[in-house]
C-alpha cells in the first residue's frame, strides 16, 4: 500500500532537511557570488564559471571520497560499537586531510590548461587569480566534509547545517564589501569573491568541530584523536569504499564541467548562460542530495540490523518523496524559465545590454532541459545514496562512467557544436546521461535488495 511508504516521509524529511539546507547553503553562496559578479559583466561571470569548473572536479573527488565515512559510522552506531565508529572516523578524517592537500596542489599544477582549452582570453586572465584562492579553500572544505559525513552517520545532520549557515552569512558579507569595495575596503572584483569563500570555509570547519565537541554523543569521537596512529586494514576499507564513491561523483561532476568548457568554446556569452542554468539546477539538486544522505544513513542502519525487507521499504519511501519534490521543481523551472536568468544580470547596463540579453535568451532555453532532468537527476543520486548505504560501490562506479562518458558526453560533444544545437545540444547530452544513470542504478538496487531478501529467507529456513 502507498501508506507503507508515505508514513516514512516525515522522518525522511527530518533527517534530510538539515542536509538539504546545508547543501543549499553552499549553492546559495554560489548563487550570491554569481549575482554579485554578474553585475560586473559577462566576462567576469564566465571567469568565475571557468575557475569553478576546476574546483568542482577537485571537490567531487574530495566530497565523494568522504561519503565512505557515513555508512561505516551508521553501521557502527546501530550496533552501539563506539570503538569501530571512532576508528572509522579517525581514519576517514586522516585520508580526507591528505586528499585535501593533494587536490590543492593538483589544481595549482593544472592552471596552464586554461590557456590550452580554447577559452576566451579575457576570461582566462580574470579566472587565474580567482582560482588560486578558491583552490586553497579546498583544504578546509574537504576536512569539513570528513566531520560532516561523520555527523551525518550519527544521524546528527543539523550540526553541519548550522556551520554552513554561519559560513554563508560570513561569505555574503565579505563578498559584498570586497567585490564592490564597500565600507572602506578595497574593490577587488572577483578576487574579493574568492577571499570571502576562503575565509568562510575555515570558519565553517572550526565551528563544526567546536559544536560537535560540545555534544555528549559526539564529544568522545572528535577529541583525543590520535590521527597518526593508523591501521592498514581500516585505511584499506575506507579507500575501497571511498575511491569508487569519489569516482562516481567525479564522473557526474566532470560531465557538467565538460559542459562549461564546451560552452566556453562557443564564446563568453554561452559560457555565462551555462553558468546561470547550472547554478539554478544545482540548487534544486541539493534537495535530492539531502535525500541521498538520508537513504545512505537509513539503509546503512538497516544493513547493520540485517533487516533487508525494511531496508527496501524505507529506500523506496525516500525515492517516492524525492520524485514528488523533483516534479515540483520541474514545473517551477518550466513556469519561470524566462524570469530566473534575469536575476543574474543587469539589464539596465547600457554598455553590456546586448551581451546580457543574449545570455538571458540562451539560459532560458537551457532551463527547459533542466526542468526535464530534475526527475532523472533526483533518482540517480538517491539510488546512489542507497547503494552506498549497502556499501555497494564498484558496480555503480562502472554504471556512472558508462552513463555519463560513453552515452552522455558524446551526445554533448557532437550536438554542442555551433553548427548543430550549440548550448542546447550540450544540455541534451546531460539529460540523456542522467536518465541513463538513473535507470541503470535503479536496476542495480532492485536486483541487490531482492537478492539479499531471498538469501536472508533461505538462511532462516536452514
Amino acid at each position: 500500500m502507498l501508506t507503507d511508504y508515505t508514513k516514512e516521509f516525515k522522518y525522511n524529511l527530518k533527517l534530510a532537511t538539515p542536509v538539504m539546507l546545508g547543501m543549499l547553503g553552499h549553492t546559495f553562496v554560489s548563487f550570491v557570488d554569481n549575482i554579485m559578479v554578474g553585475q560586473l559583466g559577462t566576462a567576469e561571470l564566465a571567469a568565475v564559471s571557468l575557475g569553478n569548473s576546476f574546483i568542482f572536479i577537485a571537490m567531487s573527488l574530495g566530497i565523494g571520497f568522504s561519503t565512505a565515512i557515513t555508512p561505516l559510522i551508521a553501521e557502527a552506531d546501530s550496533g552501539n560499537d563506539f570503538k569501530k565508529g571512532k576508528s572509522s572516523f579517525k581514519h576517514g578524517l586522516f585520508l580526507c586531510t591528505v586528499l585535501s592537500f593533494a587536490l590543492f596542489g593538483l589544481i595549482l599544477l593544472s592552471k596552464p590548461l586554461m590557456s590550452l582549452m580554447n577559452q576566451p582570453e579575457e576570461v582566462v586572465i580574470l579566472a587565474i587569480p580567482y582560482l588560486d584562492l578558491v583552490a586553497f579553500s579546498l583544504i578546509p572544505l574537504i576536512i569539513f566534509q570528513g566531520f560532516k559525513q561523520f555527523s551525518d552517520g550519527l544521524s546528527m545532520t543539523k550540526y553541519p547545517m548550522y556551520a554552513t549557515i554561519l559560513a554563508n552569512v560570513v561569505n555574503v558579507v565579505l563578498n559584498y564589501v570586497l567585490i564592490f569595495g564597500k565600507f572602506g575596503f578595497p574593490q577587488m572584483g572577483i578576487v574579493g569573491a574568492a577571499v570571502g569563500t576562503l575565509a568562510s570555509r575555515f570558519i565553517m570547519l572550526f565551528f563544526l568541530w567546536w559544536i560537535l565537541k560540545q555534544n555528549k554523543k559526539s564529544k568522545d569521537y572528535v577529541t583525543n584523536i590520535k590521527l597518526f596512529v593508523l591501521e592498514n586494514k581500516m585505511i584499506k576499507r575506507i579507500v575501497n569504499l571511498g575511491l569508487p564513491s569519489a569516482m562516481q561523483m567525479f564522473f557526474e561532476v566532470a560531465i557538467f564541467t565538460a559542459a562549461i568548457w564546451l560552452s566556453g568554446t562557443l564564446g563568453k556569452n554561452p559560457q555565462a548562460a551555462n553558468q546561470i542554468a547550472l547554478n539554478l539546477s544545482s540548487m534544486t539538486f541539493m534537495v535530492a542530495i539531502g535525500l541521498s544522505v538520508a537513504a545512505m544513513v537509513r539503509v546503512g542502519n538497516q544493513k547493520g540490523l540485517q533487516n533487508f525487507k525494511e531496508l527496501r521499504r524505507i529506500a523506496f519511501s525516500i525515492f517516492l518523496l524525492g520524485l514528488g519534490l523533483a516534479l515540483v521543481f520541474a514545473l517551477l523551472f518550466l513556469a519561470f524559465h524566462q524570469v530566473l536568468p534575469k536575476l543574474y544580470l543587469n539589464l539596465d547596463d547600457a554598455n553590456n545590454f546586448s551581451d546580457n540579453s543574449e545570455v538571458i535568451v540562451i539560459a532560458a532555453k537551457l532551463l527547459l532541459l533542466a526542468a526535464i532532468f530534475q526527475l532523472s537527476d533526483s533518482v540517480q543520486v538517491m539510488v546512489l545514496g542507497a547503494l552506498r548505504g549497502l556499501q555497494d560501490v564498484k558496480i555503480p562506479t562502472l554504471i556512472t562512467f558508462i552513463a555519463y562518458w560513453l552515452i552522455g558526453f558524446p551526445i554533448s560533444y557532437f550536438l554542442g557544436k555551433e553548427e548543430a544545437y550549440a548550448s542546447f545540444g550540450i544540455w541534451i547530452g546531460l539529460l540523456v546521461g542522467l536518465t541513463a544513470a538513473a535507470i541503470m542504478l535503479y536496476i542495480r538496487f532492485n536486483y541487490l535488495t531482492k537478492r539479499l531478501i531471498k538469501e536472508k529467507l533461505i538462511d532462516n529456513i536452514i
